[in-house]
């Protein structure tokens, strides 16, 4: 009876690829996914007073992170990506990490077009998948800057684009670099030590600059609004959630800036992750100048939260 049972399910798998118009090969790839998410490597905060001696600087794209296994494109969460099959098609049995990029700016139509479960052709031919590293190559970063441009050259394909890599200088030079990115859109830079093995940890390794420091937080609850606000959203109720740059877990907070009026009268609903910008803590530890950026596209960690806001 099980193998009646599992024949059954794989006819039913086979359907469906067919619906979507996936061939054998993708429906033995689907067979063989990942269990949960992507072991990446994560950035941590950069600050003044590091060795920039080893790292290797580049502009810092705001997509949707993209883990190519080998056979299919998943997010970080470990969610599957339904790119059209010409985007992914030609790409090495080799991992793959980089981001699904839209442009500067333009995050949230990254993000809808990431999760479509039916590819929106014309909007993956406005997508670009921006490599910075081999997971399996092995070697230090530096030897796989080699190797990551030799595989994307190979690949042949303009939507593929490995991500300019350069030696970083001094802490003045970064900054300066930083804000010329910033000014012309984009959201800051990422550096990474060149002796670094890729692991799956969030360390000095890979480090990220930016003018702001932003992090993820539940939405636990929603504050009536007053004077022109009056009926509307007044400031989310937030809880944090694990992270390696954020307040500590757990901790609840009010988010009442950076939300536009829409935003107001039709808020995050209770349970969703919002992403929001700050700068530093208070002695209390609570985020200072908190402000609402945008939905998240998934949480950087598990959302490890308490329960509702007083």
């Amino acid at each position: 009876m099980a193998l009646l049972i599992s024949k059954q399910h794989l006819s039913a798998m086979v359907c469906l690829m067919a619906l979507w118009g996936l061939g054998s090969g993708q429906l033995a790839a689907a067979q063989t996914a990942p269990a949960g998410a992507p072991a990446l490597m994560l950035a941590k905060v950069y600050h003044r007073g590091i060795d920039l001696t080893d790292y290797w600087v580049s502009e810092k794209y705001d997509g949707v992170r993209g883990y190519w296994d080998g056979q299919q494109l998943f997010t970080r969460g470990g969610e599957r990506v339904r790119a059209p099959q010409w985007f992914t098609a030609g790409w090495p049995s080799t991992p793959l990490d980089g981001e699904l990029w839209a442009g500067r700016g333009q995050f949230a139509r990254a993000s809808s077009t990431v999760r479509q479960q039916l590819p929106d052709e014309a909007a993956w031919r406005g997508m670009r998948f921006m490599v910075f590293d081999m997971p399996a190559q092995g070697g230090p970063f530096t030897e796989r800057i080699t190797a990551l441009n030799a595989a994307v050259t190979q690949i042949q394909q303009p939507w593929v684009v490995a991500v300019v890599q350069t030696h970083a200088t001094t802490h003045a030079a970064l900054l300066t670099h930083m804000h010329r990115i910033v000014k012309a859109g984009g959201e800051g830079l990422v550096l990474h030590r060149g002796a670094s093995l890729y692991t799956a940890a969030r360390n000095d390794d890979l480090l990220k600059v930016k003018p702001h420091e932003d992090a993820e937080a539940v939405v636990r609850g929603h504050q009536a609004g007053r004077g022109k606000y009056t009926g509307m959203l007044g400031a989310l109720l937030v809880e944090s959630v694990a992270s390696g740059n954020a307040a500590a877990p757990g901790l609840r907070f009010k988010i009442g800036t950076g939300l536009s009026d829409a935003q107001r009268r039709n808020p995050p609903v209770v349970g969703s992750v919002v992403t929001y910008r700050y700068r530093g803590f208070t002695d209390a530890g609570v985020p200072r100048f908190a402000s609402f950026v945008r939905m998240a596209a998934e949480p950087s960690e598990p959302a490890t939260v308490t329960n509702a806001i007083n």
